[in-house]
């Protein structure tokens, strides 16, 4: 990816378009970060020559331009509010901005893009989307004070990230739903505080990141490719499932530990009912990582043992170990650390 100069000047450009709209004062300078971001990540979209990329890109341009023209419509009124004293209601208006900006992140209601649009990705695409993508709306989130269309809008994701990811055999749309689940874990944080938001998008990209990193070498995007795959190498099976496991929150794992602090700030809140919620939900996704996992460890899958050699680089199996020792063990390690000053 990074043998591209033109790619490179496009990362960047997103890159800084992202860091304009966190940085700004105002919702216009906020908006023009995100025409920035927009403008820089679609030739990294539609840059392959199949037409899934095309179309994806296609999809993604429409939806984003729509949330902006919402964006910029609902900020001109607040400024109008501001300027003429017009009778505007400013919790009206602060609604569409962030009906607006639940679009752009690709969360439920608004997530019908998202799924359909990771199909026609590359990892790395995929990647970027799921977490750079992110950061400007959540963070342009935070400045809006309206609890109950956020409380709608994590449920809904909960739910919706879960039940949607029941019947996928791509790979691709599995991680979208879980996407569009852990979303719904972060706007909750959101609604805590920024720093459990920081956390928990933290260790969410890094998960995310050990998956794709992986399923990128392997250019995996079914599910019948990770049974049939891992001919030679039963610890690279192993690991990858734990991973999976790991991103979907199972509790010896990495993945457990920001949702573990949701789930104590929540209750210290006295958010039952949206605790429970959310709960049930990452169970459902549980169950269906599990189910996944069960199927490639337990049954005696067609393996065909001349479908490959294992040709892969040992440096990027050996980041990629790495990396999956610290999602496994790492609750572990932090812990102890945590115990030991």
């Amino acid at each position: 990816m990074f043998n591209n100069s033109s790619k490179i000047l496009f990362i960047t450009i997103m890159i800084i378009g992202t860091l304009i709209t966190v940085t700004s004062n105002s919702w216009l300078g906020a908006w023009m970060g995100l025409e920035i971001n927009l403008l820089s990540f679609i030739p990294l979209l539609s840059d392959n020559n199949n037409l899934m990329s095309t179309e994806a890109s296609l999809k993604y341009f429409l939806t984003q331009a729509l949330a902006s023209t919402v964006l910029l419509f609902s900020s001109i009124l607040l400024m109008l509010k501001n300027n003429l004293n017009n009778e505007i209601n400013e919790s009206f208006t602060s609604m569409i901005i962030m009906s607006a900006l639940l679009l752009k992140s690709g969360a439920a209601p608004f997530h019908f893009w998202f799924p359909n649009m990771m199909e026609g990705l590359t990892w790395m695409n995929a990647l970027m989307l799921m977490t750079w993508q992110k950061i400007a709306p959540l963070m342009l989130i935070t400045y809006l004070n309206i609890k109950y269309l956020l409380l709608i809008s994590v449920i809904l994701s909960v739910i919706i990230g879960a039940i949607g990811g029941l019947n996928q055999t791509s790979l691709r749309k599995l991680m979208a739903f879980s996407s569009i689940n852990h979303l719904g874990w972060m706007l909750s944080s959101l609604m805590i505080s920024e720093s459990v938001w920081f956390i928990y998008f933290f260790f969410y990209s890094f998960l995310s990141f050990v998956l794709t990193f992986m399923f990128n070498i392997f250019k995996l995007f079914h599910l019948n490719q990770l049974f049939s795959w891992f001919v030679n190498s039963k610890i690279l099976k192993f690991t990858l499932f734990m991973n999976f496991l790991s991103l979907g929150g199972l509790p010896p794992f990495l993945g457990f530990l920001p949702k573990w602090l949701v789930i104590q700030q929540l209750t210290l809140c006295n958010q039952y009912f949206l605790l429970l919620m959310m709960m049930m939900s990452t169970l459902i996704t549980l169950f269906f990582y599990l189910r996944i996992c069960y199927s490639a460890f337990m049954m005696n899958y067609f393996e065909n043992n001349w479908i490959m050699k294992m040709n892969m680089i040992s440096s990027n199996t050996n980041m990629y170990l790495i990396m999956t020792f610290f999602s496994i063990f790492g609750l572990f390690m932090i812990s102890l650390f945590y115990f030991m000053f």
